[in-house]
């Protein structure tokens, strides 16, 4: 009954959706990957001299109530993007630009801190993306797979030809979608700013001292 109604609505079914955009996801983050080993190897030795001196300064504890709307914008930006999508048929075709976008961002961040520290990087890289990507990552994949279901199904109606064709409708379950997504979120940027900077600090002494 759920497969007949998305396929009368113009929906396509949400299991697709999810491999595809996991697909471009993962993508973007082997792209990060063939990219950042073209970066100079001075970035990783700036990248090095940056949090030697953000930790000598102390700046990862001393500053975590400055810190709420920079971690408010990278928490929502991904997921928030999704969810405002879908409200636009530009979004069949933005959302995998975005997905590959996602992956390949936090990729290349990934590989500059193991380009700077080595091994040791991917101790720092858990330690600053760790928290974020376990909460940031399903919520958008929540988010973006419903929205391009809806922009799928916006187009055809855009684009139907006169053809009848059955109004996208953004029920309940939408936006118990988006409400759970933004708690789920809110109490990320509470753990993090709490956890994050002291994680942060223990990896950065055994690292840099």
């Amino acid at each position: 009954m759920i497969w007949k109604k998305r396929e009368r609505d113009g929906r396509p079914a949400p299991l697709p959706c999810l491999l595809f955009l996991a697909l471009l996801f993962f993508g973007g983050v082997l792209l990060g990957q063939v990219l950042a080993g073209r970066v100079p190897d001075a970035t990783g030795d700036e990248l090095g001299r940056y949090l030697t001196d953000y930790f000598r300064l102390g700046g990862g504890i001393g500053h975590a109530a400055g810190a709420i709307p920079s971690t408010a914008i990278i928490y929502f930006r991904y997921p928030l993007l999704a969810f405002l999508l879908g409200f636009t048929s530009l979004g069949i075709l933005l959302l995998p630009c975005v997905t590959v976008a996602y992956g390949f961002f936090l990729s290349f961040s990934v590989c500059c801190f193991t380009a700077a520290f080595g091994v040791d990087g991917i101790l720092l890289a858990f330690a600053v993306f760790g928290l974020r990507c376990m909460l940031t990552l399903p919520c958008y994949l929540l988010l973006a797979v419903s929205s391009w279901g809806s922009s799928a199904a916006l187009a055809k109606l855009s684009f139907g030809r006169g053809k009848r064709v059955v109004p996208v409708i953004y029920g309940r379950d939408c936006w118990i979608r988006f409400i759970g997504a933004v708690i789920v979120l809110l109490v990320g940027i509470c753990v993090d700013l709490f956890l994050s900077p002291r994680l942060l600090q223990a990896v950065l002494e055994q690292i840099l001292l």
